[in-house]
C-alpha cells in the first residue's frame, strides 16, 4: 500500500457516465460500512443509505442501531451494532451518557474479513481499526463539530450547569482522540468546502470534496396537500413557511419557532429530537410541529411552502437543496455550506446573525422580493446535487483507489 502522504494527495477527475453495474475492480472486494448512530433520519443517514445501495452486499456497523426509529429505512440490509445495543433500554435511550465511552466502541468492529471498509462519519465511526491491507475510505459529514468550534456553545446549552467543569475534561479528552482517530483513515472525503476547510484545519489533512446526495423523488412528486393523511394539517399552497430539520440545539429551531411567534405567519416544522417538546411547549398558534412524516409527506410540505428556513451553520446541508429541487427558495443563516448552495437573489435570501430579529428581517426581505424568484432556475440549482451526480462521484474515488 501506498504511502499515506502520497494518498492524501490524490485527485480524482470525473468521468461523464457511471460505473456499469457489476464492472470494475470494486466489485470483486468483500466491503463493510460503518455509521455512527441509526437512531435518528438525516442528511448523514441519507448518505449512508445511497451507499448501501451502491454496495448492497456489504454489512453496516454502527454503534448503536433503533429499527423504531428508523422507521424500516434500512429493512433487510445486515445491520451489525456494536455491544451498546446490548444495554438495558434506559441506556439506550439516553446513550449520550456514555460518550466518555463512546471512542473504544468503533475498535471493537471486526473488519479483518473485508478488502474495503467505508465510514460514515460525524464523530466515531473514523476511528475503526483496519487491517494493513484493509482500505479505509472515511466519508466525514463533519469534524466533531461538539468538541471543537461549538464546544463552549455546547457547554453553555448543557442542562447541568455544575457539570461543566467536569465537561471540559472530557471535551478536552476527547478532542486528542479525535485528532488521533482522524490519521487513521487512508483517504478522507468532505461533505462541503466548508467541511473541507474543518478538516484541513483541525487534523490537518487534505480531502476531496463529494457533495451529498438530494432526495430527488421529492421534485418527482406532484401531489396537493389534500391529499394528505388525516395527521396532517390542511394549509394552503404558499401561505406557509417550512422547516425540515433534526431537532437539536445546535440546528437552531428554536430560534425560527421564536421568530414566528413574533411575525405571526404560519410556519410549519417537521423532523424529530430533543427539542421537539420544548419546541411544541414555546411555539404560538401559527406554528405546526408535525414531529417526523414519512417522505411522501415531506414532499407535500416541500412543494407547497413559499419558502424554506434554514438557520443553522451546518456543514453542507441537505434540506436547503431538497426545497430547491423543487422550486422553492431558501431563507438561510449566511455561514456554512449553505454558502455553497444558496445563490443568493437567485435561489434565496441569507440572513446575517442568529438571532429572532435579524431572521425576522430576512423573512419581511424576501417577501418584498419574493415575485422576481423561478421557479425553473432554483429547480436546476438543485438539480445539480442528484443522487446520480453523488454515485458518479464517489464510485470513481473509489475505483481510482482500488486501480492504483
Amino acid at each position: 500500500m501506498e504511502n499515506s502522504q502520497v494518498k492524501k494527495n490524490i485527485i480524482v477527475t470525473p468521468h461523464l457516465n457511471p460505473l456499469p453495474e457489476g464492472e470494475g475492480v470494486v466489485r470483486k472486494l468483500r466491503i463493510a460500512l460503518v455509521h455512527d448512530f441509526l437512531v435518528q433520519w438525516g442528511g448523514a443517514e441519507r448518505v449512508l443509505k445511497e451507499l448501501s445501495e451502491m454496495y448492497p452486499e456489504a454489512p453496516i456497523f454502527t454503534l448503536l442501531y433503533d429499527k423504531e426509529k428508523m422507521h424500516g429505512i434500512f429493512a433487510g440490509k445486515d445491520i451489525r451494532p456494536s455491544y451498546l445495543q446490548k444495554f438495558p433500554k434506559f441506556l439506550r435511550k439516553n446513550y449520550r451518557w456514555l460518550l466518555p465511552f463512546f471512542p473504544v466502541i468503533p475498535e471493537t468492529f471486526d473488519l479483518r474479513e473485508y478488502d474495503l471498509v467505508i465510514s460514515s462519519s460525524g464523530a466515531w465511526s473514523k476511528g475503526i481499526v483496519t487491517k494493513l491491507d484493509t482500505v479505509h475510505i472515511a466519508y466525514l459529514h463533519s469534524p466533531m463539530r461538539f468538541v471543537w468550534d461549538y464546544n463552549e456553545r455546547y457547554v453553555k446549552e448543557t442542562e447541568h450547569k455544575k457539570m461543566n467543569f467536569l465537561i471540559r475534561i472530557i471535551f478536552n479528552y476527547l478532542r486528542v482522540w479525535d485528532r488521533l482517530a482522524a490519521d487513521r483513515p487512508d483517504y478522507l472525503i468532505a461533505n462541503s468546502v466548508y467541511t473541507q476547510k474543518r478538516i484541513e484545519k483541525y487534523y490537518r489533512r487534505e480531502s476531496n470534496v463529494i457533495y451529498p446526495p438530494v432526495n430527488q423523488e421529492l421534485g418527482n412528486r406532484n401531489l396537493e396537500l389534500e391529499k394528505h393523511k388525516p395527521t396532517t394539517y390542511n394549509l394552503q399552497p404558499k401561505s406557509y413557511f417550512l422547516v425540515v430539520s433534526r431537532l437539536s440545539a445546535y440546528k437552531k429551531v428554536d430560534l425560527v419557532v421564536e421568530a414566528f411567534n413574533k411575525l405571526g405567519l404560519p410556519l410549519v416544522v417537521i423532523g424529530t429530537g430533543e427539542q421537539e417538546k420544548y419546541l411544541r411547549k414555546i411555539a404560538k398558534e401559527n406554528i405546526k410541529i408535525l414531529g417526523w412524516q414519512e417522505d411522501s409527506i415531506v414532499a407535500q410540505y416541500y412543494q407547497n411552502a413559499e419558502a424554506f428556513i434554514f438557520p443553522t451553520e451546518d456543514d453542507f446541508g441537505i434540506a436547503p437543496v431538497e426545497a430547491m429541487l423543487v422550486g422553492v427558495p431558501v431563507i438561510a443563516y449566511r455561514k456554512g455550506g449553505a454558502q455553497e448552495t444558496v445563490q443568493e437573489g437567485i435561489t434565496g435570501e441569507f440572513f446575517d446573525a442568529q438571532t429572532p430579529e435579524v431572521l425576522a428581517d430576512g423573512v419581511r426581505r424576501f417577501l418584498d422580493n419574493k415575485d422576481k424568484y423561478d421557479k425553473d432556475v432554483i429547480k436546476k440549482r438543485g438539480e445539480e446535487f442528484s443522487r446520480e451526480r453523488f454515485r458518479r462521484e464517489f464510485g470513481e474515488y473509489v475505483e481510482k483507489i482500488i486501480s492504483n
